[in-house]
């Protein structure tokens, strides 16, 4: 029986390529972000009925060199409509063209990389679709291109299976050779940074809630949960250490060397050391909450008493201003010097006159 990992489809290219055109096929390793295969999960959660599969486009970077090193990563994907029967298969190359270029001016940095498909199955319209990514002009020659299966219809495996392609032509001359093509596995990796573990840890703890949520945990909780993580771990190490000293489970040279230079990164600090530096921080951190706590508060009380002095004071803060009537009167009964004096010239003259 043949080995299922190896395959070898042949089929016409979307169109011939130039004599003596081979593109490269150098060994190469794929490194896959988990945004991309959350893209690709929500795409094939959203395919019609009755569609057996969904492709794509994969968007990513390339390293310069092309030898052995050479790593694409690919960093993000965009969906490509497509309707495939058991005669023929049409996809939407007018879309995909429009969307990659969109792409490209919004992420100048990213190229194109392959596509994707999410079955594991390989047929001739595979190979079909690999010549036409992988082809001049618009796809990735002379680089190959990067075939990504996503079996998203695994049940009872506990999970998703994904494999990356390479394609190779096949053929006696240069003419035969463009007009076939395999597919040659490459090895690939699911690499994340520090955050996008936190988020993938939180969305996988939603999986044994039936309400399928997941409540956001503050910075203690983290802390707590990462110190449990940690001490499971050196649980799980130090049971191995007492297994292979007992002569109970096999040693590995490659994981003792591993945790040899792990426990070298260490620095020999006494624990004392360690609780009393541990407690002189957490003193630093209250002490820095209640000076901004307080600065708080004053800034609150400080805007608090300006507002009622804005509210309070225009009717209690001076001397009331006399109305046209009143100002009137007083310039008429007491002239340009006063009540007082204008009174009395007032009253002397109405005397000599009497």
């Amino acid at each position: 029986m043949a080995n299922p990992d190896s395959f070898l489809h042949l089929a016409r290219p979307l169109g011939p390529a130039a004599v003596g055109a081979v593109p490269s096929t150098a060994p190469l390793n794929v490194i896959i972000q988990p945004q991309a295969i959350f893209s690709i999960l929500d795409h094939s959660s959203r395919r019609p009925p009755g569609q057996h599969r969904v492709i794509g486009t994969l968007l990513g970077t390339r390293s310069d060199d092309n030898g052995p090193d050479s790593t694409i990563t690919i960093h993000s994907s965009f969906a490509v409509g497509h309707t495939e029967t058991a005669e023929q298969v049409e996809v939407d190359m007018e879309y995909q063209k429009n969307m990659l270029a969109l792409h490209l001016k919004a992420n100048p940095r990213e190229i194109l990389v392959g596509w994707y498909a999410t079955s594991a199955e390989l047929n001739t319209f595979s190979a079909l679709i690999q010549n036409f990514y992988g082809g001049q002009g618009d796809g990735t020659w002379p680089h190959p291109a990067v075939h990504m299966t996503v079996n998203t219809q695994i049940e009872g495996k506990g999970g998703i299976e994904v494999r990356t392609y390479i394609s190779a032509p096949v053929g006696v001359t240069a003419e035969r050779a463009a007009d076939s093509a395999a597919f040659i596995p490459v090895p690939f990796e699911i690499r994340y940074n520090e955050a996008d573990r936190a988020g993938l840890e939180m969305i996988a703890s939603a999986k044994d809630r039936e309400d399928r949520t997941a409540t956001i945990l503050n910075d203690v909780e983290s802390l707590e949960r990462a110190i449990e993580d940690i001490l499971s771990m050196l649980d799980r190490v130090a049971k191995y250490v007492e297994n292979v000293i007992e002569e109970e489970e096999s040693p590995s040279v490659a994981l003792g060397q591993f945790l040899l230079n792990t426990l070298a990164l260490a620095p020999k600090v006494d624990p004392a050391d360690i609780e009393r530096d541990f407690a002189n921080h957490i003193q630093d951190v209250l002490v820095v909450s209640y000076l901004a706590n307080t600065i708080r508060t004053q800034m609150d009380l400080s805007n608090r008493l300006a507002t009622a002095q804005l509210t309070l004071g225009g009717s209690e803060g001076g001397m009331p201003m006399p109305s046209k009537e009143e100002g009137g009167q007083q310039q008429r009964s007491g002239g340009r010097g006063g009540f007082g004096r204008g009174s009395g010239r007032s009253g002397q003259q109405r005397e000599q006159t009497a």
